[in-house]
C-alpha cells in the first residue's frame, strides 16, 4: 500500500472549516489539491499531519496558527491616506493589493474605507485562526524528476485554496 513520504505527489480532497465551524474553503468547490510531500508546498502542520497516512485514509486535522499562516501581527496593519489609492478603481472593503517594500511582494488587504484614509492589513486573511480539516488521501505516487525540479504537479492553486502556503 502506498504511503505519503517525501517526494510522494500527494492528492486529497479536503474541507477547511474555522473555529465557529464555518466552511472556509473545500475541494467539493474545485479539484483536489495535489502537493510534492516534503516540499513545503502546503502548510506545515497540515504536511505533518498528512505524513504517513495510507492511500484511502480519512481523517481530521486540526492546526494551530503557528504551524498555518502564523499569529496576527497588529504592526501590519496601516492607515494610508485615500489619494493614494486614487488610481485604483472600485476600491472596496475585502479587495487585496499587491505592495513592494524592503522584504518583496506583500499582499494588502483593505479592511476599512474611511472619509480620508484606508486601513490595510498585510497579515494572510487566515493569520491567528486554528484550522479544521477534513482530509480524504486519493492518490499516491513517485514524484517525476521535471516535478522534483520545481515544475507543476497538477494542482491547481489558482483556485485559492487556503491549504497551500503558496496561495
Amino acid at each position: 500500500m502506498s504511503i505519503v513520504e517525501e517526494n510522494k505527489v500527494v492528492t486529497f480532497e479536503y474541507t477547511l472549516k474555522n473555529d465557529a465551524g464555518e466552511v472556509l474553503d473545500s475541494s467539493e468547490t474545485h479539484d483536489p489539491l495535489s502537493y510534492i510531500h516534503g516540499s513545503g508546498q502546503i502548510i506545515p502542520g497540515l504536511e505533518a499531519e498528512i505524513a504517513g497516512k495510507e492511500l484511502g485514509a480519512k481523517f481530521n486535522a486540526t492546526i494551530a496558527p503557528e504551524n498555518a499562516y502564523g499569529i496576527r501581527h497588529e504592526e501590519l496593519i496601516k492607515k494610508i491616506e485615500k489619494e493614494h489609492l486614487s488610481h485604483l478603481e472600485n476600491l472596496e472593503v475585502g479587495a487585496q493589493l499587491q505592495a513592494q517594500d524592503a522584504n518583496g511582494m506583500q499582499i494588502l488587504t483593505v479592511v476599512e474605507i474611511g472619509e480620508k484614509d484606508v486601513t490595510l492589513d498585510g497579515n494572510h486573511p487566515l493569520a491567528g485562526e486554528t484550522l479544521h480539516f477534513d482530509v480524504e488521501i486519493t492518490e499516491i505516487r513517485d514524484a517525476s524528476a521535471e516535478e522534483l525540479q520545481g515544475h507543476d504537479h497538477g494542482s491547481d492553486c489558482s483556485s485559492g485554496c487556503q491549504g497551500c502556503s503558496g496561495c
